[in-house]
């Protein structure tokens, strides 16, 4: 049965920012099935040279005279920007390195887009811009006020996006994550991270006996099993996200935000249970006290993304996205390092 809903096929030449890295190099391998060109921008100190596809620029966003070369030289039609640093922890610890690296660079990479009078950005934002939910589940009209650094830069980018939509014409999409996950379904490219703090990673480096255990953080807390739940999106889902808000945006549609989430929670026991009967490990557990700052539950809400985008999540069950990262990693047992 043919697609009732097919994701747009958006207008290339696209530079993805960040492409060498988990979200963004499943998205260059998305636009590149539906044959738009791509050039993919990255320093590698934290992406990989191996999941690059199609035209490479190993630049910094920092550098903005080699930034501007990228422009001139390719001249994209659109921007996707995942380039970014993203530990919550990292971020209370160095606070500069994120201000730096997340919202002066990308004030850089928008004023090189002004150059070359390149209008159209899918930015890669996150829930953590919503700070402690006040209600759950958590809809675009949930108050924004993020309680880490990360959370902040990304806040401050998409008030910086909303003054540039309104002084040059810059056309944007701001996504908001929620939980990333999962692998190609062919288990060619997926989720390698060094350090790795992400749970679903972690729990399935246990069952490949990399670790003797996984350290569960708190089980006192008021949910159904006691433990933390989260949202979790496939990765390719949210590749199809932004191919399907890049379409908007070059379709004319006004500039948006939207969360990228199912609106479906699992506890933290209920991952690794089910991590259990994919991977057919028995994955002990520990029971360590809680982290400061994890909130209970963290899950999406509202149908903006629906709305707008014609999006909705396709292979974001649990057992599909730990099916799929499980086939990715006892493929590349050493990741790409």
């Amino acid at each position: 049965m043919p697609d009732s809903n097919p994701t747009p096929v958006p207008d290339g030449p696209v530079l993805i920012c960040g492409g060498a890295g988990y979200i963004g190099s499943h998205t260059v391998r998305a636009l590149r099935r539906l044959n738009v060109s791509t050039v993919t921008l990255d320093n590698l100190s934290t992406g990989h040279r191996a999941l690059v596809q199609g035209p490479f620029e190993e630049v910094d966003l920092g550098d903005a005279e080699g930034v501007a070369a990228v422009f001139e030289k390719h001249r994209p039609e659109a921007v996707m920007h995942f380039a970014a640093k993203c530990y919550v922890g990292e971020s209370v610890d160095k606070p500069s390195k994120y201000w730096r690296e997340n919202v002066s660079n990308t004030l850089g990479l928008l004023d090189a887009m002004r150059a070359v009078d390149c209008r159209n950005f899918v930015f890669s934002s996150t829930c953590a811009t919503y700070g402690e939910p006040v209600e759950i589940p958590m809809t675009e009209d949930h108050p924004q006020n993020p309680i880490n650094p990360y959370g902040r830069t990304k806040l401050v980018i998409e008030q910086m996006l909303s003054d540039y939509a309104q002084a040059y014409g810059l056309r944007y999409a701001a996504l908001r994550y929620f939980n990333a996950a999962g692998a190609s379904p062919d288990g060619g490219i997926g989720e390698d991270h060094e350090p790795e703090t992400h749970l679903i990673p972690l729990v399935l480096q246990v069952a490949q006996e990399k670790r003797e255990n996984i350290h569960v953080f708190g089980d006192d807390y008021p949910t159904r099993d006691g433990t933390c739940i989260r949202d979790y999106i496939h990765v390719d889902d949210l590749a199809d996200a932004h191919l399907r808000a890049l379409g908007k945006l070059q379709s004319g549609t006004p500039s948006l935000k939207c969360n990228l989430g199912t609106g479906h929670g699992y506890s933290v026991l209920e991952l690794i249970e089910t991590a259990r009967k994919i991977t057919g490990h028995r994955i002990p557990h520990v029971i360590d006290p809680r982290r400061p700052g994890d909130p209970a539950e963290l899950v999406s809400g509202g149908q903006r993304a629906l709305e707008l985008l014609g999006w909705e999540p396709k292979r974001s069950a649990l057992e599909t996205i730990l099916g799929d990262a499980w086939e990715f990693h006892t493929d590349n047992p050493g990741g790409f390092g």
